[in-house]
Formats: structure tokens, sequence, C-alpha cells
């Protein structure tokens, strides 16, 4: 069972930036995958970015350009820097957590574990 808890939402003007924090439960870094997920409301919930379990980062099309995913080992924390925000950025963000892929290492399986999700709002 991986434990996952995030920290950092808010509201932020457009233009602005904040900084996401997911600590994960000991023993997570090099067994698990872990990523950023966003849900705006009446949306699927898509993919940010996410690091595989070698921690080399993969960024999907919401998170290209403006954010940065990082882990720090030792405080058992994955980052989401996120610039120039604007108001289509707002959402729930979620970080997530899965097993390595059986057939191909370096990839992420089903994503199965989760956090609470903190809000980020952008106004205009």
């Amino acid at each position: 069972q991986v434990q996952l808890l995030e920290s950092g939402g808010g509201s932020v003007q457009a233009g602005g930036s904040k900084r996401l924090s997911c600590t994960v439960s000991e023993a997570t870094f090099g067994r698990y995958c872990l990523g950023w997920f966003r849900q705006i409301p009446g949306r699927q919930r898509e993919t940010v970015a996410d690091l595989n379990v070698a921690g080399n980062p993969n960024y999907a099309d919401a998170g290209k350009g403006r954010f940065t995913i990082s882990q720090d080992i030792a405080r058992n924390t994955i980052y989401l820097q996120m610039n120039n925000l604007t108001p289509e950025d707002s959402a729930m963000y979620y970080c997530g957590a899965a097993k390595q892929d059986p057939g191909a290492w370096w990839m992420c399986g089903r994503w199965e574990y989760w956090g609470q999700g903190p809000q980020v709002t952008v106004s205009s």
C-alpha cells in the first residue's frame, strides 16, 4: 500500500507560479512510478508528468514547457513546479503511484494509488 500526501495548492494569478509537493510512504522510490495528474470538472483525469522507477521524467502535453517534475528521495517527496500559469490550468491536481510495467521496467503500469488532490485555481 502506497500512501501519498499532497500540499501546495491554492490560488494564484495568471502568469504566476506554484509548486506542489507530494510526500510518499517509505520504500516507494525505485519500486513505483510517481506522477502528477489533473482533473477539471466534467473532464477526464489527464496526465501532467511522471517519473519512472529510475527517476526519469516523462511529460504529457499538459505538462510540456511550463511544468517541471522532480524528486527528493531523502525527503520521500516529489514536486511539480508550475510556471506561467493560465486560468486553463485551474484543476484538482493529484499525485499518483504505479508499479513498473512487468514487461518493460522503464515504463509504468496501471496507476492505482492516489492522493487527495489539492485544488489549484488560476485567476485572470
